[in-house]
């Protein structure tokens, strides 16, 4: 990788026009914390530990790279079914985190915003939340969404009910108009989407917004994630060819020659 060119790599001549390569928003699925540990005879936690570090490095290397959002998995509504300890864990990794690790993501020019149902989480957590959200509100380098306790059939509920509530009428309600009501209404729908961890699966993530979005799957565990890795899927997504539906406008020259 080191070889190629960054301009090669990232962007395509086409007949008409330099197409930039670089995706907008990647969303990430940071799955094999718990393995992670497991192989090296370690609490899971320690794993997810790790797994916050490798998150911090992630946003630092897609900043780099002119990515504009990165929305990661954190926390879904299903893990809740976790073991009490670990879930008991993970609230307090978000605490931690955000005392480590906000100073630095904010003086990079890190905007951070949380997506999900607060309701169930601790004042403390909330708290944390807010702080972190106050606090980079006004950076536009790169944002950062953590989707935490939020789930893709949640999004779609919960968006359906906001619109109930403020008297959608029922033939009003198309895609444009429910997007608004989405967690998500901020950013443009994904173009990445990464999931680690060697699963093939979407698990309940963002199921509206990656309706177009490229999939890339790494058997890379979590915490080991860094920028050959992020290279890796953006050289990937780079070689794909993006329809949304349509034609590609250079065959479509083709044919009509």
């Amino acid at each position: 990788m080191a070889s190629v060119r960054i301009d090669r790599l990232f962007f395509s001549k086409t007949p008409l026009e330099s197409q930039p390569r670089i995706p907008r928003h990647v969303a990430i699925v940071m799955d094999g914390n718990g393995r992670w540990a497991k192989k090296r005879f370690m609490p899971r936690f320690f794993g997810h530990k790790q797994g916050v570090d490798a998150l911090v490095r992630t946003v630092q290397a897609c900043a780099d790279r002119g990515i504009e959002y990165l929305t990661v998995f954190a926390f879904s509504s299903e893990n809740w079914k976790r073991p009490t300890e670990e879930v008991s864990g993970l609230m307090d990794l978000v605490l931690v985190a955000v005392s480590k690790y906000l100073s630095k993501l904010a003086s990079e020019g890190v905007r951070i915003r949380i997506v999900g149902d607060r309701s169930q989480v601790s004042d403390k957590v909330r708290n944390a939340w807010d702080q972190a959200e106050r606090a980079t509100e006004h950076n536009r380098r790169i944002t950062l969404s953590v989707a935490f306790n939020y789930g893709g059939r949640w999004d779609i509920v919960q968006a359906c009910q906001q619109a109930i509530r403020d008297g959608v009428p029922a033939d009003a309600l198309d895609e444009a108009r429910l997007s608004r009501y989405m967690a998500m209404n901020f950013a443009p729908d994904p173009d990445l989407f990464i999931r680690t961890g060697g699963e093939v699966r979407i698990s309940n993530f963002l199921l509206w917004q990656v309706a177009y979005a490229e999939l890339f799957f790494s058997d890379c565990l979590w915490p080991e994630f860094g920028d050959a890795q992020l290279d890796a899927a953006l050289a990937d997504y780079a070689g794909r060819d993006r329809r949304f539906g349509g034609v590609n406008a250079a065959d479509n020259l083709v044919e009509k020659a």
